[in-house]
């Protein structure tokens, strides 16, 4: 076999890339909070580096922002730990409650000659069980979030080291003049895209918040963090918070309440991921719905929670890696959610 041929090539990578992952996934323990690290480090360096441009000193700067994130933290994690143990308190009798909904509606749909079999319905689509996806996920969330002193020791070395990581990979590539733009542009790309997803995130989830505060729903924290960290996944993000805060509404005030809580998730995630966010970020930046789906079914298998909610994040870094350069263009246009718009872009 010639080992200089494509097909043969192609094999190889694709061996070197099982066995990668298959690495991954034994040190999932390890890798999780070291991409947890890796995303709130780059998350955070737009911040770093706009203070280094207004001459404050690099280790000043650095020190704020873990001591914000930390105040914040703590603030935040007792406020959500309080309404999550009230929340699985109480979800018993909301699984009650939504059985006696369902029946509601299962018999008010037979007065319209629309039979349903209760026990089957019930059996097979388990409202209450978005309710257990909601709290599964948080709960693996809070045992990652255990490593935070590793978590945050690791993050402040990589914001010291942020400032010097690019020449070293210019260098590493045997670069040292700098020529090789797409190396920039990559890193300025990733950059951008975790700042700018994560304001959006925030504003989203604090806007979430103060809208199920007015309607009055139980355990509004809990929904707002929850939306907050989903909207890293568009699309079947919102969609997913959306859910469990719905049926709390349903179960406490009826469908009308219920309603409002929907139509605010739809508005609240229709001007941030269609206008606020294209503005912002730009429109050559997108995924296929597809792939989003795909990517976190992959990432939610390889790493756990942390794989669900960092999947498009991760995903959107392997397609920016891809059209850095032009060999590998072709891969990132298959990824995007429009290939011509995005081959016209790197042309």
């Amino acid at each position: 076999m010639d080992l200089k041929s494509p097909s043969a090539k192609a094999m190889i990578m694709l061996a070197c890339l099982v066995i990668v992952l298959a690495g991954v996934k034994s040190a999932s323990a390890i890798m999780v909070p070291f991409f947890l690290s890796a995303f709130i480090a780059i998350a955070c360096s737009p911040l770093i580096n706009w203070a280094s441009a207004h001459r404050i000193p690099r280790w000043v700067s650095i020190t704020s922002v873990i001591l914000i994130i930390l105040v914040f933290g703590f603030l935040l994690a007792g406020l959500v730990g309080q309404s999550f143990a009230d929340f699985q308190e109480n979800l018993p009798s909301y699984r009650e409650k939504l059985d006696n909904e369902l029946a509601w509606a299962i018999d008010g749909l037979a007065t319209f000659n629309i039979n349903i079999d209760g026990e089957f319905f019930a059996q097979h689509f388990d409202p209450s069980m978005a309710m257990s996806v909601a709290t599964n996920f948080l709960s693996g969330m809070g045992g990652v979030l255990s490593n935070l002193f590793l978590i945050l020791l690791t993050v402040i070395f990589m914001l010291f080291e942020a400032d010097s990581m690019p020449s070293r990979l210019h260098t590493a590539l045997a670069d040292p003049e700098m020529k090789l733009k797409q190396i920039d542009r990559f890193i300025s790309s990733v950059n951008s895209y975790l700042a700018i997803k994560t304001v959006i995130s925030l504003a989203t989830g604090l806007i979430i918040g103060i809208w199920l505060y007015v309607l009055g729903v139980d355990h509004f924290l809990l929904w707002a963090v929850l939306a907050f960290l989903l909207n890293y996944i568009p699309n079947i993000g919102s969609i997913i918070a959306a859910i469990p805060a719905v049926l709390i509404a349903l179960v406490q005030y009826g469908v009308g309440s219920a309603g409002l809580v929907a139509l605010g998730f739809v508005v609240v995630n229709t001007v941030m991921g269609n206008m606020v966010e294209p503005r912002l970020m730009g429109r050559g930046m997108g995924l296929s719905t597809l792939v989003v789906f795909l990517s976190l079914i992959f990432w939610g298998w390889l790493l756990g929670s942390v794989g669900m909610l960092l999947s498009v994040p991760l995903t959107m870094v392997v397609k920016i890696a891809l059209e850095s350069r032009e060999e590998s263009q072709w891969l990132a246009l298959l990824l995007s959610s429009n290939a011509e718009r995005d081959a016209k872009r790197l042309s």
